[in-house]
């Protein structure tokens, strides 16, 4: 069963709409718990390290500090009101917005089940992946941004631009009703943070030096200690989405494994082939690419397919990265909308081709190639145009009431030092 067609059965088999005798499935809650794990595991620690080596020394403790904060800012709004908007019954508000009946979690207790799970795993479950999300975005704005901007930047964020894309597509809204299909987040997740990243790196304007001087990641060794977390931790994301320990988890499992491997052999071999020696950072962004890429296709595609989305992943998002970088000098500085940003929108194009069975796909909920390319591109165009549209506008309002930006000074001195009166090294 396609994830947003399940988590729709999941809504209508809720308690809070007459499934009180629902039990459990043990082997499909089991699989969940692990997944959920891994899912957090992503962000804390795997995308703390791989962000924290990306950036200057000075700069190391503010990335692991913001991830570390979201993660617990995040987790504390989800409670609040996060799982409701996205999950909840909107009722004439439905295609929207998911409503005010679970503030609170107010339902979700230990007897509560949606479908074969225990509404406790799955809200749990879902709230990893709003953790990650706006975590994603720190790398467009790192080694420039005030802590108290991020904070209130990234609690505004998830409720006004995560948790309403995150309900259109997953929570029987009206990205839902159209047929996309989006397994386990290129929309909510990959092109969500990708424009948010961009439009921050806008605002904010270039790093202090970016581009005439160069600035070099300072602990390679902790980027490819966080990335092979990110792997590992990935298959929680998408095999997990699957919501039951079945086929459907084993081959999300196996095709995301295909196109984590072929995107870094791509991105590794152009750079091999640029520049007459392969990078440890260019393997690394690589299979991110991969992943983010085929994410959205995930419980849709076969391992052939997945193998061609990971080669057009690696190499897509390498020539973009380039062009972003170096023709356009705009300081998105980790990558996130090129690696992100651009891999989630082919993922997500690429189950309209890819998800035919003759290609050894599942289908097309829309019923035809064409049909569902078209719905593919709305998801899409609606997830940029809301995420970057609402960006933009929080950027500029939280910019007018306390700045976004660090001074001059504390910017050359670091933020660790500026903002945190902290060494991540000793000196």
């Amino acid at each position: 069963m396609k994830r947003t067609s399940l988590f729709g059965a999941l809504l209508c088999l809720s308690p809070a709409v007459g499934a009180e005798t629902a039990t459990a499935n043990a082997a499909d809650t089991a699989w969940l718990l692990t997944a959920t794990a891994l899912v957090l595991f992503m962000t804390l620690p795997g995308l703390a390290l791989f962000y924290a080596g990306l950036v200057r020394s000075k700069n190391v403790l503010s990335v692991l500090m913001q991830c570390f904060a979201i993660t617990a800012l995040v987790s504390v709004l989800w409670l609040l009101f996060g799982y409701s908007g996205a999950f909840g019954q909107g009722g004439a508000l439905q295609a929207w917005y998911g409503g005010f009946g679970k503030l609170g979690l107010a339902g979700v207790d230990r007897a509560a089940v949606s479908g074969k799970l225990p509404e406790t795993v799955f809200a749990m479950f879902q709230m990893t992946f709003a953790i990650i999300t706006p975590a994603l975005v720190v790398g467009g704005f790192a080694e420039r941004m005030k802590f108290s901007a991020m904070l209130l930047f990234s609690g505004l964020w998830l409720a006004l631009v995560y948790v309403p894309v995150c309900h259109w597509v997953w929570g029987g809204g009206w990205l839902a009703g159209l047929g996309l299909m989006d397994y386990a987040g290129g929309t909510v997740v990959h092109v969500n943070a990708g424009v948010a990243a961009l439009v921050a790196a806008l605002v904010l304007g270039r790093r202090r030096g970016f581009p005439d001087t160069l600035i070099l990641p300072h602990n390679l060794t902790m980027t490819v200690t966080g990335a092979g977390m990110l792997w590992v931790g990935w298959y929680g994301f998408n095999a997990g989405s699957a919501l039951a320990a079945d086929g459907n988890a084993g081959m999300a499992m196996l095709v995301t494994h295909t196109g984590a491997a072929a995107g870094a052999l791509t991105w590794m071999t152009i750079e091999w082939l640029r520049h007459g020696k392969p990078s440890v950072l260019g393997i690394v962004t690589g299979m991110v690419a991969g992943l983010g890429t085929i994410t959205p296709a995930s419980g849709y595609v076969g391992p052939l397919a997945a193998l061609a989305i990971g080669v057009v992943a690696g190499g897509v998002c390498f020539v973009a990265t380039q062009y972003i970088k170096r023709t356009l000098r705009i300081d998105d500085s980790l990558d996130v909308f090129p690696v992100h940003g651009v891999g989630g929108v082919i993922g997500t194009l690429s189950v309209g081709v890819f998800a035919a069975v003759e290609l050894g796909g599942t289908g097309f909920s829309a019923g035809s190639m064409g049909r569902q390319l078209g719905v593919q591109a709305i998801g899409v165009l609606a997830t940029i145009a809301w995420s970057g549209g609402l960006s933009y506008v929080l950027l500029k309002l939280i910019d007018a009431a306390i700045g976004l930006r660090v001074d001059a000074e504390s910017e050359t001195t670091g933020l660790d030092i500026s903002l945190h009166e902290e060494r991540g090294y000793d000196l």
